[in-house]
């Protein structure tokens, strides 16, 4: 970022250091999802974005994901085969009651979307839209319920595997990297972490924008 010292460099290092020591874990992660360029793990990045784009606390989102994998809809074919009511207990065993309902249905509808246009995987999509980030965004909106939140959140969250999104920092992690102190232009953030660690390093920063004790903890760690 032009202007900036050889000490607000320094800085930014140290804050960086921080910010990763205690958040260095992406939203897919905390669903139970091993991010992978494969069809079951992009699809379950895809529920958990679908879920985090809720005006929902983050973990319950995440734990809602989680509570639909373990109940087998860790697919597509998976979620469609699982009935309306499965769908809307899972999500309420993670506690992800107020929109559980509208959720459910919605999931069920994205699933066989996918079933239908891609066979089940994210890839043909992504190769439909031949790796152009703005079709890929124009392609994803079609799927219910993922707005242009959700879409931010799904990108955000895969571009270690679908590196042309990249780097993706979105509206709420220049929120974060501001309330740190760090360079709010996505150029500028990426020049930070090597480029395998930029999904992790903006779910970092999410966390920072979303919780004011993680920036405590970050100030207080860098010193």
């Amino acid at each position: 970022m032009a202007g900036r010292t050889h000490q607000d460099k320094a800085k930014d290092r140290a804050t960086v250091k921080a910010l990763l020591d205690a958040e260095g874990h992406t939203y897919a992660e905390d669903a139970g999802i091993k991010m992978k360029n494969t069809p079951q793990p992009l699809y379950q990045a895809l529920v958990a974005a679908c879920l985090l784009s809720a005006r929902i606390k983050a973990s319950v989102a995440t734990a809602a994901a989680h509570e639909l994998f373990t109940a087998g809809m860790r697919s597509p074919r998976r979620m469609c085969e699982a009935t309306w009511q499965q769908r809307v207990d899972a999500l309420g065993k993670g506690h992800y009651r107020r929109y559980d309902e509208r959720t459910a249905t919605q999931l069920g509808e994205g699933a066989q979307l996918l079933l239908d246009r891609y066979g089940g995987d994210l890839r043909r999509l992504r190769d439909e839209a031949s790796k152009d980030p703005d079709e890929l965004r124009r392609a994803l909106r079609r799927i219910p319920g993922l707005g242009p939140v959700g879409v931010d959140i799904f990108l955000r969250e895969v571009q270690a595997v679908w590196p042309e999104v990249g780097p993706l920092f979105d509206r709420k992690a220049l929120d974060g990297a501001r309330r740190l102190g760090l360079p709010e232009n996505p150029k500028a953030l990426a020049a930070l972490v090597p480029r395998d660690a930029h999904a992790v390093f903006a779910a970092a920063l999410v966390r920072a924008a979303l919780d004011r004790q993680v920036v405590d903890e970050v100030v207080q760690a860098r010193g």
